[in-house]
C-alpha cells in the first residue's frame, strides 16, 4: 500500500485544441508546491492553553507534535517577531495532527521558477550591432540622467538582492569598501535551481554598474552598497521555494537594508503564499521591497506573479526601451533604401540573391502551410518570401526547404514585426509587412532584383514600433482578490547590462525582471534624497505611483491609455518623484467588484511648497481591460481586448487653490458600466498644478468575482466535458467500478480552474449521498495515468464534515490556487488512503470536488462548485467486492 495518501499532477500539454489524447499529457509532477513541505506559522501570544511559562511558541508546538507521535523534521526557523515567527516543516505522518494550540497558520511551499528573460544577446564588443545608440535611453525616459546631473547617485542606501562580483563594472570585489559589501549564500552550487550569476549581474548592472566602462552604462544608483542573497543553484532550470525566499528576506531586514529586491516570482493570482504575505509585512514596517509582476502577458489577465502580489510590495511591470538595433539587407536592380530585417547580427549570407514568392497574393492567410507545388522551382538559389499567418513559421520553413530553399524573408501580416523562433532554420528572418508587399511586387513584374546581407555597416538603430509601451509580455493583473498589481512600471525591453565575465561581460536582456532592479534604484535615489526614514519608505510606493507617466496602449492618438491591470500606475518618473512638490495620498484606489462596490473614496492633496499653487482636477480613463472571451468561461489571452466603454467619474471639486503646507480632501464618486466579459475599469484622476501634474490611479471590476466561474466544465480541451473520472485503461469512468490499489489499477481525476480558487478540495463520500452538484459530468477515451509520487495536505473542519457536507474523509486539499490557461490542467491520482495517512475501508465511495468561488464562505456548501464522480469501489489488494 501506498506510504501517504495522493498523487497530484499539473500536466502541460502542447496547445490545447479540441480532443487531444491524454496520451499527449506531459506525465510528471508540475503542481507549484512543495509535497509534504509547509511553512508553519506560530503565535507569539503567551497565553496559549498548555505552553509552559519558560517555553517559547516554537517549542511548544513542537513538544505537541512529538509527544502526539507525529513525524516531522525543521527546516528553515523564522524568528523576527512582529514581522515572522515560524518554521518550514517536514511531515512524514499526519496521522494525529490535528488542531495545535500556538499555530497561527500552516500554508505549503510553494515552488517559483527561475527567473527566464524574454530576450537574450551576449555583447561581443563595442562595434556588436545589440549596442543601442543611446545606452543611457532608459535614464532618459524615467529622469535618472536629471538626478545624476545634480550628483545624486544613492550613495549611503543599503541594498539587497540575489551578483558576479569580479565584474569590474561592479567593483570587482565583495567586502566592505567594495559596492558589494556582503551576502549569504542558501543554496550552494549544487543545490536545483538557476543560473544564478547570469541573472543577477544583469539585475546587479541596471541597479548598480559604474559608469566607467566600455558602454558607458551605468547603474541608477551605482553608489548604493549592495549585499547578495543567493537563493538559486547553478544548473540552467529550476526552482526556489517559500521556505528559501523567506529566509532571504528576513535576514536582508535583519541586516538593516533599506530595499530588498527580488526578479523573480510564478503567476499564482493571489496574495496569499508565505513568501508574499512576509515580503507585505516587510514592505508595510519600512523596508521597500520590488519585485517583478512576471512574464505572462500572453496567458490574460488575474495572472500576476507571487511574491510580487504581497499587497504592500512594489510589484514592476517593464516597458520596452525606444530603440532596438537591427540589420538592413542591401536591395539591386532597382532603386530601394534598404529592407530592414529583424536581426541582431547579420544574416552569414554572402552573395546576391534573386527572389522567388510563393504567393502572388499578398493578402493569402496560409502562404506556403501545405507543401508547395511541383512547378516551384529549384529555391536553393533563390531568396524566398513568403508571408506569415496560419501555420508555424518551421513547417513554412519546412516546406520551403522541401524545394531546396535555404534563405527566406517572411514578411509580417499585421502580427508584430519582432524576433521570431525560426528554430533550426538559421537564414530566415521577419521583415515588415510593407516591404515583403513590395518585394512580391517585384517579383511579379519580373523586375531584375537582388537582395545581399552586408557581414558590416548593415546595422541601424530602429525606432522600436513598441518602444515607449508596456512590453507585451508584462503580466496582467489584478490579483484575483482585486488587489492591484502590478504598481509601476520600469524599463524591462531590450536592456543593455552587465553580463558574467567568463559568458561575455555585456548582454542586451528583456523581463519584468530586468525592470525590478531599475524601480529599486530609482527608490535608492529616492531614500537618498529623502533620508532612509520609515515615513519616506512608506511613502515610496504612493510617491512613484502618483507621479508616473501614464502610458499609451499604442501610439496613436485615439488609442486609450493601456489598462492599468498591466501598466500598474505608469512609467516610474524618479525625478519627478523626488522634486515634486504636491503629494497624494493614497497613490490607488481599488473600487472593487460590483458585489463589494466601494465607489466613493478619498484621497488628499498637500502642497509642501513655498508658494501657492493652483490646481486643476480631471479624469483620464484608461482602457477597460475585457477580461475574458466572449461567450466563455475563459479569460482572453493576452494582449487583452480594450474598450472605450469607460467608467464615469464625478468630482467634488474640479479646481482649488492651497497655500503652502495646506491640504484638501477630494471626494470622487465612481460608476461602473453595464458588464461584458468581466470588464475591469480603470484610469487616472489628475491633479494638475502650473507647473506639475500628479494622479490617483483607479480600478474596479464590473461584475461579482463570486460569480465567476471556477471550475472548467467545457469541452474545449478534449473535445468532451470535465472534470471527468479516468480509469486505469484511460477511459473515461461512466458506471461504477473497483479499484485494487495496485500498479496503475487507479482512478484519476481529470480537471482545469477557469478562475483561481481559494480552496480546492477532493473528498470522499458515500455512494447515495444527496447532494446537487454544479458541474456536469462527461465522458474521456483515452490515456493511461502514471503514478509517481503522493503529496498531502491539511483538511480543515470536523473530521466527517465539511461545508455542511457529509464527507468519509479528506482526498486533497490546497488554498489559493492559481487559474490554469489553455496548456495546462490537473490531473490527480490517489492512493487507498486519506490525506490524513489513514486507510480508506473497503467499500464504495464517489469522490466529491469542489472549489470555493472567490468571495465564498468555506463553511457553506452553496458557495463552492462541486462535482461528484462515479462510484469508486475501494477494494485494495484485490480483496473482494462489487461496485
Amino acid at each position: 500500500m501506498q506510504a501517504l495518501a495522493l498523487f497530484v499532477q499539473l500536466a502541460l500539454a502542447g496547445y490545447v485544441l479540441a480532443t487531444v489524447p491524454l496520451t499527449n499529457i506531459e506525465r510528471k509532477t508540475t503542481f507549484p508546491i512543495v509535497p509534504n513541505k509547509f511553512i508553519v506559522e506560530f503565535n507569539t501570544a503567551t497565553d496559549i492553553p498548555g505552553k509552559r511559562s519558560d517555553e517559547t511558541t516554537r517549542a511548544h508546538v513542537l513538544r505537541s507534535w512529538t509527544e502526539r507521535g507525529v513525524g516531522f523534521h525543521v527546516g528553515h526557523e523564522y524568528n523576527a517577531p512582529g514581522l515572522f515567527v515560524g518554521a518550514a516543516i517536514t511531515l512524514n505522518d499526519v496521522k494525529q495532527l490535528g488542531q495545535t494550540a500556538g499555530v497561527l497558520a500552516i500554508r505549503p511551499s510553494y515552488t517559483y521558477q527561475a527567473p527566464k528573460p524574454v530576450f537574450s544577446h551576449v555583447i561581443t564588443g563595442t562595434s556588436d550591432p545589440a549596442v543601442p545608440p543611446e545606452t543611457q535611453s532608459t535614464h532618459i525616459l524615467t529622469g535618472v540622467d536629471k538626478l545624476h546631473a545634480q550628483g545624486i547617485f544613492g550613495t549611503g542606501v543599503k541594498i539587497g538582492m540575489w551578483i558576479d562580483y569580479t565584474h569590474p563594472a561592479l567593483g570587482g570585489a565583495i567586502g566592505p569598501g567594495h559596492k558589494i559589501v556582503g551576502g549569504y549564500d542558501f543554496v550552494g552550487d549544487d543545490y536545483t535551481g538557476h543560473g544564478t550569476h547570469v541573472a543577477v549581474s544583469v539585475h546587479i548592472g541596471i541597479l548598480g554598474a559604474d559608469p566607467d566602462n566600455l558602454f558607458n552604462i551605468s547603474g541608477v544608483a551605482y553608489e548604493a552598497s549592495l549585499s547578495a542573497y543567493r537563493i538559486f543553484g547553478c544548473s540552467d532550470d529550476g526552482t526556489v521555494t517559500d521556505d528559501i525566499i523567506v529566509a532571504a528576506l528576513l535576514l536582508g531586514r535583519s541586516e538593516e537594508q533599506d530595499i530588498l529586491t527580488l526578479s523573480l516570482g510564478g503567476a499564482d493570482g493571489w496574495t496569499e503564499s508565505t513568501s508574499s504575505v512576509v515580503a507585505s509585512r516587510l514592505a508595510a514596517t519600512g523596508t521597500v521591497v520590488t519585485i517583478a509582476a512576471g512574464n505572462d502577458g500572453d496567458t490574460g489577465s488575474w495572472f500576476t506573479s507571487g511574491p510580487g502580489n504581497g499587497v504592500d510590495v512594489i510589484s514592476v511591470a517593464s516597458l520596452d526601451n525606444t530603440v532596438v538595433q537591427l540589420q538592413n539587407a542591401t536591395v539591386h536592380g532597382v532603386a530601394n533604401p534598404g529592407i530592414p530585417y529583424y536581426q541582431l547580427w547579420p544574416l552569414p549570407i554572402p552573395g546576391e540573391w534573386p527572389i522567388y514568392a510563393t504567393s502572388n497574393d499578398t493578402t493569402i492567410v496560409d502562404d506556403a502551410c501545405d507543401p508547395l507545388p511541383d512547378s516551384t522551382p529549384d529555391l536553393s538559389v533563390f531568396l524566398t518570401v513568403v508571408r506569415r499567418g496560419t501555420c508555424t513559421f518551421a513547417q513554412k520553413l519546412t516546406n520551403i526547404a522541401d524545394k531546396g530553399g535555404n534563405v527566406v524573408l517572411i514578411y509580417d501580416n499585421g502580427n508584430g514585426f519582432t524576433l521570431i523562433d525560426t528554430g533550426n532554420f538559421t537564414n530566415a528572418t521577419l521583415i515588415q509587412a510593407a516591404d515583403g508587399i513590395w518585394l512580391v511586387s517585384q517579383f511579379i513584374a519580373g523586375a531584375p532584383i537582388t537582395i545581399s546581407f552586408p557581414q558590416s555597416g548593415g546595422s541601424f538603430a530602429f525606432p522600436d514600433s513598441s518602444g515607449g509601451l508596456i512590453s507585451s509580455f508584462t503580466s496582467y493583473g489584478p490579483t484575483n482578490d482585486l488587489y492591484f498589481k502590478p504598481a509601476v512600471a520600469a524599463p524591462g525591453g531590450n536592456i543593455l547590462s552587465t553580463f558574467p565575465v567568463p559568458l561575455g561581460s555585456y548582454a542586451v536582456m528583456s523581463g519584468t525582471s530586468m525592470a525590478t532592479p531599475f524601480l529599486a534604484g530609482s527608490a535608492a535615489l529616492l531614500l537618498g534624497v529623502k533620508g532612509k526614514t520609515t515615513a519616506v519608505a512608506l511613502a515610496a510606493r504612493s510617491l512613484f505611483e502618483t507621479t508616473a507617466q501614464t502610458i499609451g496602449s499604442d501610439h496613436t492618438d485615439a488609442a486609450p491609455l493601456q489598462t492599468v491591470t498591466q501598466q500598474g500606475a505608469g512609467l516610474v518618473d524618479v525625478f519627478t518623484a523626488i522634486h515634486t512638490e504636491t503629494l497624494v495620498t493614497p497613490g490607488q484606489l481599488v473600487l472593487n467588484d460590483t458585489a463589494n462596490y466601494k465607489g466613493f473614496q478619498s484621497f488628499t492633496i498637500v502642497n509642501t511648497g513655498n508658494t501657492v499653487k493652483n490646481y486643476t482636477l480631471n479624469h483620464s480613463p484608461a482602457g477597460t481591460a475585457l477580461t475574458y472571451q466572449p461567450g466563455t468561461i475563459l479569460p482572453a489571452d493576452g494582449p487583452v481586448p480594450l474598450s472605450t466603454n469607460y467608467a464615469t467619474v464625478k468630482l467634488s471639486a474640479t479646481s482649488l487653490t492651497l497655500h503652502p503646507g495646506q491640504s484638501s480632501t477630494s471626494l470622487p464618486t465612481l460608476h461602473r458600466h453595464d458588464p461584458s466579459t468581466y470588464p475591469v475599469f480603470s484610469g487616472f484622476i489628475k491633479i494638475q498644478s502650473e507647473t506639475e501634474t500628479t494622479h490617483v490611479t483607479y480600478l474596479g471590476l464590473k461584475g461579482s468575482l463570486k460569480d465567476v466561474q471556477v471550475v472548467d466544465n467545457t469541452n474545449a480541451a478534449f473535445g468532451f466535458d470535465i472534470p471527468a473520472l479516468i480509469d486505469a485503461d484511460g477511459d473515461v469512468q461512466t458506471g461504477p467500478q473497483n479499484y485494487t490499489f495496485s500498479g496503475s489499477d487507479v482512478p484519476l481525476v481529470l480537471n482545469r480552474l477557469a478562475f483561481g480558487t481559494p480552496m480546492l478540495r477532493y473528498d470522499l463520500v458515500q455512494p447515495d449521498i444527496s447532494l446537487v452538484t454544479t458541474l456536469n459530468q462527461r465522458s474521456l477515451k483515452d490515456g493511461t495515468p502514471v503514478l509517481e509520487r503522493s503529496v498531502f495536505s491539511f483538511p480543515h473542519g470536523k473530521p466527517n464534515t465539511f461545508a455542511q457536507v457529509s464527507i468519509v474523509g479528506s482526498l486533497f486539499e490546497i488554498d489559493y490556487v492559481p487559474r490554469d490557461y489553455e496548456t495546462r490542467y490537473h490531473t490527480l491520482q490517489f492512493s487507498a488512503q486519506f490525506a490524513n495517512g489513514t486507510d480508506i475501508p473497503t467499500g464504495n465511495y464517489r469522490i466529491l470536488l469542489r472549489a470555493l468561488t472567490v468571495t465564498g464562505d468555506n463553511t457553506q456548501e452553496k458557495d463552492f462548485e462541486s462535482w461528484l464522480s462515479p462510484i469508486v469501489g475501494v477494494f485494495p489488494n484485490g480483496t473482494s467486492g462489487s461496485a
